[in-house]
Formats: structure tokens, C-alpha cells, sequence
């Protein structure tokens, strides 16, 4: 079997899997307070298992094939590529589960993220290129295990702990080395390697990147407002009184 006429029934088994992943959650406990909105608690902790599978697998893709960082457009292996697909699966799986749960006007933001790397990726998948590209993309996902976490443990009315304090400290430091410092290097490698890639890939991929750091910085302003500001001026004023 050609490599290629895999691609589709990948991403297809990836996102009945992640479905069924959600959907079985309704069976499992989940904390008396997340009873309030049970779709977002299912949502939610679907994506921590996507970030934990493919925040490891992305940093094994490295580890196992090391020449892969040194060549992002052509060189890459079928467990690599494999990870992109299944992070397709993922994505075509939320954006329908939000698609059809919840208000867009709620939800545009990620809607509009999910379709970027649906195409970026998608593009990557099917023409069997800068898939090293798109698991250096993948390495956000290390950051997005505790941001998961964090709307978790809120969830669970947990915010006012000391596991919530830890991973908001965590949460904060993994943003910027893999989320803010990763964007930016991607953005540095397009810029760089602009010779190298088509016009159409070297627009779809630039646009892609404006979007996401714009997204990133607006995200890291208000989990720092929320977790350490606001916060901080709270123990503030309960000293005061």
C-alpha cells in the first residue's frame, strides 16, 4: 500500500477515536461542580489527552530521528508523520465538536485556529513535505498539557489550591519556552528558508504564524492577569483589611 493512500483513513480512525474518547468520558466521574457545563468538561479534557499524546510524541519524533531537525521540509519518518495526522484527527474532531455544542460567537477564536492548522497541516499530510515543520509546531502541545490542566482544576473548583498555584507557575514557564520562543523560531526558520518554499505554502504558513502569535500574546495577558495579577492584588487587600 502506497504511504499516501493511508493519510485519509489516519486522520479519519484519529478523529472517530478522539470522538470516542469523548463521548465515553460521560461515563467516567467527574467533579460535582464540572456537572454545571459537562460538554466543556468533556471538551477540555479531550484535549489534555490530545496535548499529553502529542506534546510526548513530538519530542520522540526528535529523539528517534535527530537528522529530522536539521532538514524540515523533506526529511521526516512515518511515526512523525503519523503525528500530524492523528493531530488532524484531533482538530477535525474538536472543530465539529464546537461546531455543534456551542455558539461560533463563543467559540470563533478557535474555530478560526482549529481551520489554520487543519490546512497547514493538511498541506503538510498530503504532500509529504515540511512535516518536521509541523511537529516543531507540535511542541506547543507540552504547554498545552497544563494549560488543559489549568481550566481543569478551575473547573473542579480547585483555583484557590496549591496544585492550581503550581501549575499556574508551570504553565507560565512552559508558554513561553514552548509556545512564545517556538512561534517565534518558526517564524524565524520561514523567514530564513523563504527561498526554499512556494509562494502559496510560504503565505498560507506566514499568515498561519501572524495569526497564532497575535492569539498567543492576547492568551499569555490574560492567564498572567488572571493567575498572578489579579491574584496578587486579592492577597493584597486581604492583608490591608
Amino acid at each position: 500500500m502506497e504511504p499516501s493512500s493511508v493519510i485519509i483513513p489516519t486522520i479519519g480512525v484519529s478523529a472517530f477515536l478522539f470522538k470516542l474518547i469523548n463521548s465515553s468520558l460521560d461515563r467516567l466521574p467527574a467533579p460535582g461542580s464540572a456537572c454545571r457545563n459537562t460538554w466543556k468538561w468533556r471538551n477540555i479534557t479531550t484535549s489534555f489527552v490530545h496535548s499529553l499524546l502529542t506534546g510526548v510524541w513530538a519530542i520522540l519524533c526528535f529523539y528517534l530521528h535527530p537528522e529530522m531537525a536539521e532538514d524540515l521540509i523533506d526529511t521526516h519518518s512515518g511515526f512523525s508523520r503519523a503525528l500530524v495526522c492523528v493531530s488532524i484527527g484531533y482538530f477535525i474532531h474538536d472543530l465539529l465538536d464546537m461546531i455543534f455544542n456551542q455558539k461560533i460567537s463563543k467559540s470563533w477564536e478557535l474555530v478560526f485556529h482549529h481551520l489554520v492548522v487543519i490546512t497547514c497541516f493538511g498541506i503538510s499530510a498530503l504532500s509529504f513535505r515540511y512535516v518536521g515543520f509541523a511537529v516543531v509546531a507540535l511542541l506547543v502541545e507540552i504547554n498545552s498539557i497544563f494549560l488543559h490542566l489549568r481550566q481543569m482544576l478551575r473547573m473542579a473548583d480547585l483555583a484557590k489550591s496549591t496544585v492550581y498555584r503550581l501549575n499556574s507557575m508551570v504553565n507560565l514557564g512552559t508558554y513561553v519556552v514552548f509556545r512564545i520562543s517556538t512561534l517565534a523560531w518558526m517564524t524565524r526558520w520561514l523567514v530564513l528558508n523563504r527561498s526554499l518554499i512556494p509562494l502559496l505554502i510560504y503565505t498560507v504558513g506566514s499568515v498561519g504564524m501572524a495569526i497564532m502569535t497575535v492569539m498567543n500574546i492576547v492568551l499569555f495577558y490574560r492567564l498572567l492577569r488572571s493567575d498572578f495579577l489579579i491574584s496578587g492584588r486579592e492577597a493584597r487587600r486581604e492583608k490591608e483589611m
